[in-house]
């Protein structure tokens, strides 16, 4: 079927536009008849998402898009169309793109569609999990309650990633204050002192030779140096964007000592929070796993966790495949093993799911006290050795007055 923006008149004369599903322009006319509406112009829509180009982050944000779940479950929950709803939340205060995209949502529902089959063409903003649910909401006759849920998830979630920039941003401003620090010892300070020493003619320390030779080097390759450092990183980002290098890289950082707690506890509440929605919708375990892969924020994770799921479909326990792959913590696959004893996996998940937030919070908190130290002692010895290189040739000179 084409999708056609169309202009027609009523009965009463009274211009109506709108968009209607249809093989052809006949049907359309034939269609819009039998609502008493004459055809005067119809021309084929587009079917394409709406552009990010011109929206200001390029994606919804987690807040709008939770605040949009909540708005839809009030409206729902007190008795309102799907239809009826869409068309009230594609007027409220949301951002462009997004009121674009619900305009779209709205008139293919309108047209006919499930509301999953209609979000599931905005991959960018409504992903493949969203979609899951709002389907398991179609099918299970609760989207109200799944729109809570959802909303949930996402606010939990939000709240994690930002207590993890709120507890490393403390190390970088000390990384980036260290980095600056020897930058300007090297380029501005060094060469001060050397001019002034090679006037007091004294034999230099080999410690104060070496640094000299740094500032020199310094100063005359810095454009060099500064080039490099950026095609380095800008490297190590185009690789890490490719499908092997993310791979790659977030083993590194699962098998990393500093952060693998961080990662697995946030990787382990994650799955909990996601999984325990799922089967508590009523969607089946292995097809909850299907689901629940593209919510883990580790691409190693998702890859063994996608292991996992084929040996579940084979047969095997839940329990079982996790405890094969090592990807969770003991504790949360001992609860796994709990909940299908128990047949309540959805509620024992839910409940670890927030030990494992403290758990991540807690290995934040290690992580960044761990940090804090080692780069002050950093700082202090790059200046203690300044201090010590620059100084001990003039003591000599004292000495010999």
């Amino acid at each position: 079927m084409k999708k056609y923006k169309y202009s027609a008149v009523n009965l009463n004369g009274r211009k109506i536009r709108g968009i209607f599903l249809a093989e052809n322009e006949k049907e359309l006319r034939a269609q819009l008849a039998q609502q008493g509406l004459y055809l005067i112009r119809a021309k084929t829509a587009s079917t394409r998402p709406p552009s990010r180009f011109f929206s200001v982050t390029g994606r919804v944000s987690v807040n709008e898009l939770s605040t949009f779940c909540r708005q839809f479950a009030i409206l729902v929950t007190a008795g309102t169309a799907i239809i009826d709803s869409l068309a009230i939340l594609k007027g409220q205060s949301y951002s462009g793109y997004l009121k674009k995209v619900l305009e779209q949502v709205y008139e293919d529902v309108k047209a006919g569609k499930l509301l999953s089959e209609a979000m599931g063409r905005h991959k960018k903003t409504f992903p493949n999990f969203f979609v899951s649910m709002m389907r398991i909401g179609e099918v299970s006759g609760q989207i109200d309650s799944v729109l809570t849920a959802v909303a949930d998830y996402l606010e939990s979630d939000a709240k994690i990633k930002t207590k993890l920039r709120s507890a490393l941003a403390y190390p970088v401003v000390l990384v980036v204050l260290a980095i600056a620090l020897l930058v300007l010892m090297v380029g501005l300070i060094i060469p001060t002192f050397q001019d002034a020493l090679a006037s007091l003619e004294v034999e230099m320390p080999p410690l104060t030779i070496a640094l000299f030779a740094i500032g020199q080097g310094f100063r005359r390759n810095w454009m060099y140096l500064l080039l490099g450092v950026v095609a380095v990183a800008a490297l190590f980002l185009l690789f890490i964007r490719t499908k092997r290098g993310r791979l790659i890289w977030d083993r590194v950082k699962f098998h990393m000592p500093l952060v693998r707690n961080i990662i697995r506890s946030n990787v382990s509440a994650r799955f909990c929070r996601a999984f325990s929605l799922l089967v508590g919708s009523g969607m089946d375990i292995i097809d909850a796993m299907d689901e629940v892969v593209i919510v883990l924020g580790n691409a190693y994770v998702a890859q063994q966790f996608r292991r996992a799921t084929e040996d579940v479909r084979q047969g095997m326990t839940l329990t079982m495949a996790l405890e094969h792959y090592k990807i969770f913590p003991e504790m949360l696959i001992q609860m796994v093993a709990v909940g299908e004893n128990t047949d309540r996996l959805d509620s024992v998940l839910a409940r670890a799911c927030p030990f494992f937030e403290n758990q991540t919070e807690k290995s934040l908190m290690s992580l960044t006290g761990i940090l804090q130290p080692l780069i002050l002692c950093f700082i202090g010895v790059c200046v203690g050795v300044l201090f010590y290189a620059i100084y001990s040739p003039m003591l000599e000179v004292m000495n010999s007055l």
